[in-house]
């Protein structure tokens, strides 16, 4: 569960005002909560609801539909979707439609709802493309990761408003901070607390509570968590860009990138999933009457340059005399100092931005572009000649006006310096008037230019660079380079995820273990190479023989796992022999060779008793074993079936 007080929200459950789902949505919810409950019986609950029904077709034939017949039948959408999906759904939408108004004066229902839907579909697209979770269950997570919002506008519409007011007015104050000191709890604590109650799988509810500051969230590197949360992140600030003024939008596209490099995806893969999270955000929108506007592709977008304030001096600026409209970065690692340097440029009518390190500098400068950075030269991880350098490499970044803080005065370090890019320096101990006189002189030569030039390109290609490196590991880390499956590591994390999924709603589960009869002597016989032509043609086999629901992973030299969610023990040994019969058809062509395959299979289905997922799989490699014994190419259990 969230940090936010469990007593405290057991309290706002209770006065009934809290957004929960209601009429179908919540019969379907409890039905899937039942053991035992029928694709039938499910299917007759949504058909009391003309408008879910069209919602879930839709939702249906957008999953791996190409080369499959348009899904036309509730039960059709139940085997496509899945039943945790479809709960998933009942809740998103059953909200949407109960709590599209009320009585905050100052919240923007139906815009939270344009963006929410916006930012579920992006949730979605990604996942779908970065596998880090189940997309259908991850759209879900998109739509209501700030349902917290909207919690506390149902709960207190009269103080919200005035939070709301508040944060208008102060954009330098956090809103949780303002929502905390309004509330003692703010809306990621309350979203986190109202997912994890009603079910969610617990990845989604701790990437929902921290998917405002990732880095804060405390995941590994790499680790699944910390990708969903990027995730979420990234589908947010898509949904924000889809809803925002035109005039703002180009003005959000570095960080678009930013985020993207978070996930490996290069800056032509972002641009392609916004398009096509802009397309079925505008068919959506239609279906649920949000409203929503086309956008410029994406690729336009990102292209255009933001435009920045008009300077002092410069025809048409517009600020008073004396008020410059500046951005100063202050990049120092000691916190004093940031607050004295602050203090002094906020005195003289400068927007001031704060980076603790070199490497925090590099990305707000790019993210932000000021038009000055003040920074000190010695600090950890990246100093600021060398923050310097990384950003005269830039586009973006030759235009910034650079002043460096040091104590050193040696002729040949200042000339460095420069040498480096620095455009000016002041000494240690700071003096704030000599501070403002050399600020003053930087605003001269910045307010020669009419405009700073705002090309993305670099930012785009340093994205793409980010994302290349990082692809690359994560590849290394779920992915098996042989047949393009994921590997043992994503298969025994992913089936722990179906498994306290199993736990929470009591649906039936059951795994394969899939061995190639012979592959050694094929290896010995014929070589490597034939043996991995072989082994690639039988995987696809495999692959063909499986639901769209199962998901299979290679987890040995010739050795298979599949999992299968919502699935009973006779229903896995019906699609077991399914697998083993398409192998079996199977001719492997490798040059001049035509060599036959074929499979043993061990199935099992998760019992009340069993401890947990790894005796699960011993239990399907009994299975295998028992499958070996029978003369191989064949499917075994050693449980009993019905």
């Amino acid at each position: 569960m969230s940090p936010i007080d469990l007593s405290k929200f057991e309290q706002l459950k209770a006065t009934g005002d809290l957004p929960s789902p209601r009429g179908v949505a919540l019969h379907i919810i409890r039905l899937t909560q039942q053991d035992n409950v029928s694709f039938a019986e499910m299917a007759r609950v949504i058909k009391a609801d003309p408008a879910f029904v069209g919602r879930l077709f839709k939702a249906s034939n957008g999953v791996n539909a190409v080369g499959r017949r348009p899904v036309a039948s509730v039960q059709d959408a139940l085997l496509v979707l899945g039943l945790p999906a479809v709960r998933n759904l009942a809740l998103g939408f059953s909200l949407l439609s109960a709590y599209d108004h009320g009585s905050c004066p100052n919240f923007d229902y139906s815009g939270f709802w344009s963006t929410s839907l916006a930012c579920g579909i992006a949730t979605q697209v990604i996942t779908s493309r970065t596998r880090a979770a189940m997309p259908e269950e991850a759209f879900c997570a998109g739509l209501l990761s700030r349902v917290g919002d909207l919690a506390l506008a149902t709960l207190f519409p009269g103080e919200y408003a005035q939070v709301l007011t508040g944060h208008a007015a102060d954009r330098d104050r956090v809103l949780t901070e303002l929502e905390q000191e309004a509330f003692s709890l703010n809306h990621a604590d309350l979203a986190a607390a109202m997912l994890g109650d009603w079910g969610l799988p617990r990845i989604f509810v701790d990437a929902v509570l921290h998917h405002e500051d990732p880095d804060r969230s405390g995941f590994p590197e790499g680790s699944r968590p910390l990708l969903v949360t990027h995730t979420i992140s990234l589908a947010r600030h898509i949904g924000s860009i889809c809803t925002a003024r035109e005039a703002e939008r180009s003005a959000m596209m570095a960080r678009l990138f930013l985020l993207g490099s978070r996930l490996s995806l290069s800056a032509d893969a972002i641009t392609e999933i916004c398009d096509k999270v802009v397309a079925d955000w505008l068919e959506w929108s239609k279906l649920l009457n949000l409203k929503a506007e086309p956008l410029p592709s994406f690729e336009e977008m990102s292209k255009t340059p933001a435009q920045p304030p008009r300077m002092l001096g410069v025809p048409g600026g517009g600020h008073p005399p004396g008020k410059p409209h500046l951005r100063v970065l202050v990049v120092d690692d000691d916190a004093t100092m940031r607050a004295m340097l602050r203090a002094v440029l906020e005195g003289h009518g400068y927007e001031v931005l704060e980076a603790k390190n070199g490497q925090q500098g590099l990305e707000v400068a790019l993210d932000k572009q000021p038009h000055l950075m003040v920074v000190d030269w010695m600090m950890p991880e990246m100093d600021g000649i060398t923050l310097t350098r990384a950003l005269r490499k830039t586009r973006a970044g030759r235009g910034i006006y650079i002043l460096i803080l040091t104590s050193l005065e040696d002729d040949e370090r200042l000339i460095e310096a420069f040498e480096s890019g620095v455009d000016d320096f002041v000494s240690k101990p700071l003096k704030p008037r000599v501070l403002a006189a050399r600020l003053t002189a930087g605003l001269r030569i910045i307010s020669l230019h009419q405009e700073i030039e705002h090309d993305r390109e670099d930012i785009r290609h340093f994205a793409t660079e980010l994302a290349i490196t990082n692809r690359r590991l994560q590849e290394v880390a779920l992915t098996d380079s042989l047949t393009g499956f994921p590997n043992r590591r994503y298969a025994m994390e992913r089936i722990q995820q179906e498994w306290a999924a199993v736990l929470r709603s009591r649906r039936p589960m059951s795994c394969m273990v899939i061995d190639l009869d012979d592959f050694k002597r094929i290896n010995d016989q014929y070589g490597h190479d034939v043996g991995d032509v072989f082994l690639r043609q039988t995987a696809l086999a495999l692959k063909r023989g499986l639901r769209a629901q199962d998901v299979i992973a290679r987890t040995g030299g010739d050795e298979f796992l599949v999992i299968c969610p919502d699935t009973t023990l006779d229903q896995a040994l019906s699609v077991a022999e399914r697998v083993r019969a398409a192998v079996a058809e199977l001719l492997v062509k490798a040059g001049m060779l035509a060599l036959k395959s074929s499979v043993s299979v061990g199935v099992a289905q998760r019992l009340p008793g069993m401890p947990d997922v790894h005796n699960l799989i011993k239990t399907a490699d009994q299975g295998l074993y028992v499958a070996k014994e029978k003369g191989r190419n064949c499917v075994a259990s050693v449980q009993p079936t019905r």
